[in-house]
Order: structure tokens, then sequence, then C-alpha cells
């Protein structure tokens, strides 16, 4: 009983240290949304007032709120508590922003759109935007699902078989660090369109990296593996596919992982040469137009795509690797 009145202790003084964190996000979305209401707008601006960005603010500041006084009755929530100063911290630097765009205009307001002039876009042009994200998902597919295919091959042949190391290695050593983008010039003549261009050049960017952690990972598998499997009358495709490949996951999906950003990057770049929509197309155009809110909201829906994909990833290696838990760390 002793103990447990200790722990419980101790656990209440855990919870009470860290209340004042699981506030602080609140506190700084408050303070920011004080700031935009108090303070007037510059009156070098002669654009109408958009209430989107006070929208975001009041909504974040009772999503904060509610979740910092449900931590401090039921306690739990660790991950908000732990994210609790990094998210007041964006919204203040948001805030920041504001206030040198919109409130003071310190920057100029045709390459520094204010916040609420992004937000503004993000909803009117929602429909274009999604069709564009679209766009640029199917040719990220093609090319990275090209890449992932061929890299893994490559991988696999280079690090169980002499011959073809033999003759693929230099190959992939001397083509595969060359910048995806350096090809630009020879697929733009080598395809009959842009679009086969973009995908060769995606392909290209994922291929190197999964290719050359692919190989790591075989051949850093343990010859003890082999030689039990030698024993139970395994053949050679048997020891690629049962041992090898399994054994080598871990590297594999950290080559998957690199050149997923590669492909990602390159994406952007190959979009820009003459590709007809897409997120890289649109960032383009709107430049063009100097239409900047468009140029910032587009990176927006880049920046929270592709963390969601690479979430996405890191969920698959999870459940694929649930074996290997507490064995390897990530």
């Amino acid at each position: 009983m002793e103990k447990d009145t200790i722990y419980v202790k101790k656990i209440t003084q855990i919870k009470d240290r860290h209340i004042g964190r699981a506030y602080f996000a609140s506190i700084a979305i408050a303070l920011t949304l004080i700031a935009q209401i108090v303070i007037p707008k510059s009156d070098t601006l002669i654009t109408k007032a958009l209430p989107w960005y006070t929208g975001l603010l009041v909504i974040a500041l009772a999503i904060t709120t509610i979740l910092a006084i449900y931590y401090t009755f039921f306690g739990g929530l660790k991950r908000f508590v732990f994210k609790s100063y990094f998210i007041g911290a964006a919204f203040l630097a948001l805030g920041l922003y504001n206030l040198v765009t919109l409130k003071f205009t310190l920057l100029k307001p045709v390459f520094f759109p204010a916040p609420e002039r992004i937000i503004d876009v993000l909803i009117v042009d929602s429909g274009f935007l999604l069709k564009c994200l679209l766009h640029s998902a199917q040719l990220l597919a093609y090319g990275l699902g090209i890449g992932i295919i061929t890299g893994l091959a490559t991988g696999i042949l280079i690090g169980w078989y002499s011959s073809w190391n033999y003759w693929l290695e230099p190959i992939v050593k001397s083509v595969g660090p060359i910048p995806s983008t350096a090809f630009i010039p020879v697929a733009l003549s080598a395809f009959a369109t842009s679009y086969q261009a973009a995908v060769f050049l995606i392909a290209l960017a994922s291929w190197f990296p999964i290719a050359v952690l692919t190989q790591s990972g075989v051949v850093n598998v343990k010859k003890t593996f082999f030689e039990v499997a030698d024993t139970l009358g395994a053949t050679d495709f048997q020891k690629i596919f049962h041992v090898a490949v399994p054994g080598a996951l871990p590297n594999i999906f950290v080559g998957i992982f690199n050149g997923t950003c590669g492909a990602f990057l390159t994406l952007m770049s190959a979009e820009m040469i003459g590709v007809r929509y897409g997120i890289g197309w649109y960032i383009n155009w709107q430049r063009e137009i100097m239409s900047y809110a468009n140029v910032y909201a587009g990176l927006v829906v880049i920046a929270v795509s592709f963390s969601l994909m690479i979430a996405i990833l890191f969920k698959i290696r999870d459940y694929v690797l649930r074996w290997q838990k507490g064995i390897i760390k990530w």
C-alpha cells in the first residue's frame, strides 16, 4: 500500500509539472489572436480583410484549450502535451509573419502575402488544387513504382550474384550519384512526351538509393541464416526470398524512404519542364503571373501531402517489420 501511495504521488507530481506545458499552445494562440484583433492592418494595403486567418486561430484555440482541460482533469494525451511547445511556437511564428506582412508591411505584399490571402487561395481554389494534386500523385505513383521494382531487382541481383555484381555495380555507382534532373535534356530527347520523360526521371531518382541499400541489406544478412537454410535443403530462390530479402527489409525500407524523398523532389522539377497540371506546374504557373499567394498555397499543399505520404510509409514499415520489434531501433 505504501509503495502504491508513493507511485500515485509521483504520477501526480509529474502531471502537475506538465500542466503549464499543456496550456502553452493555448496561451500562444490566444496572444496571436489578440494581436490579430487589436492591431489594425497597414493603411498601405487596399485589399479587403478576410476572415479565414482569424477563424483558423479561433478553431485552433478552441481545440488546444479543450485538450489542455481534458489533460488537467483526466490525464493522458501525452503526445499533445509533448507537442504543445512546438504547436505554440508555430502559431507565434505565424503571428509574427502576419505582423510583418499584414499589419506593418515590412515585407513587400506582392512577394510575401498575408496568411489570410494564402488560406483564401486554399479554400477558393481547392478544387483546382485537388486536381493538380491528383495529377502529381498519379505521376509519382508511376515513376516511384517503376523505381522501386527496378531498384529492388538491381539490389538483389548485385547483392546475391557475383556475376551480376561484376557488370552492374560499376554502372550503379557511376550513374546513380548523378542528380536525375541532370538527365532532363536526355529524357526530353529520348521520350515521345514530356509525361514519359517525367516518369523516367522520377524512376531514376528513386532507383539508385533503393538499389544500393537493398544490396547492402542482402550482403549483410548473417551467414548462419543461410547455413541453416542449406541444412534444410533450401534452393537459391528460397534463400533469396525467404532469408535474404526478409533479413534485408530494414535496409530496403530505408532505401524506399530515401527514394521517395528523391522522387518527390524530382517530381516538382519534372512538372516544370512541360507536364500539364500537377502541383509543381501550378506553382511555376502562378509564379509567372506574380500570384504569390497561390505559390505559397501550393507549397502548403506539397508540405502536407509529402508529410502524409511519409507517415503512411512509416506505418507500412512498422506493420511489415512488427516481427522485428525490439531488435531494431529507428
